[in-house]
């Protein structure tokens, strides 16, 4: 039975090979429609942008539903605040795709300490994959913004500020297994 779940992108990869799975990162979304504006990734984003994004996310999850094969796995990215309509929707979109697949749905929440979080935001690298780099952004997101929290049967929580992206992709793994054997009971 195919699963798909949300992680970061480093666990993502880590996670891709313990269990044979797709990564449909956020920016195969977002990059299409941000390469086409003048952006520093310091500056925010005019709302509407996303709404495109969120087209190019659909017609990808369309494709996935309609002709993946039934044993893929995928694993989704997605930085998700809690109160915001744009993630609740971007949310939907993945567990309504997971439920056209007939798929094991798991969303990872994954926490992280303030100071970390700015350290990781700051490399240049996420700079040339059109993320933000705004270290005062990203601590302002982590003071006053929740990371989406979804009530779900199969979430998982994880702090991921001191565990290596292979020991968190581990523990992902372990809770897929479980969530995926208990549904096929």
């Amino acid at each position: 039975m195919p699963r798909c779940f949300r992680a970061q992108l480093t666990i993502a990869k880590e996670l891709s090979s313990l269990i044979a799975a797709k990564i449909v990162d956020s920016h195969w979304f977002n990059n299409p429609i941000l390469r086409l504006l003048d952006d520093d990734g310091t500056a925010s984003l005019a709302n509407g942008v996303w709404e495109y994004t969120g087209r190019v996310r659909q017609t990808v999850l369309d494709a996935i539903a309609t002709y993946s094969l039934p044993s893929a796995n995928f694993i989704f990215t997605h930085a998700g605040v809690e109160g915001d309509e744009r993630s609740a929707r971007t949310h939907g979109q993945f567990v309504e795709a997971a439920r056209q697949c007939d798929a094991v749905f798991v969303p990872v929440r994954l926490l992280g300490a303030e100071e970390e979080l700015a350290r990781r935001i700051s490399s240049l690298a996420r700079r040339e994959r059109f993320k933000s780099i705004n270290v005062d952004t990203s601590r302002s997101r982590s003071q006053n913004a929740l990371v989406l929290d979804v009530p779900h049967q199969h979430a998982l929580t994880l702090d991921v500020t001191f565990t290596s992206p292979l020991e968190s992709a581990a523990a992902i793994r372990d809770h897929v297994v479980s969530r995926s054997a208990a549904e096929c009971l």
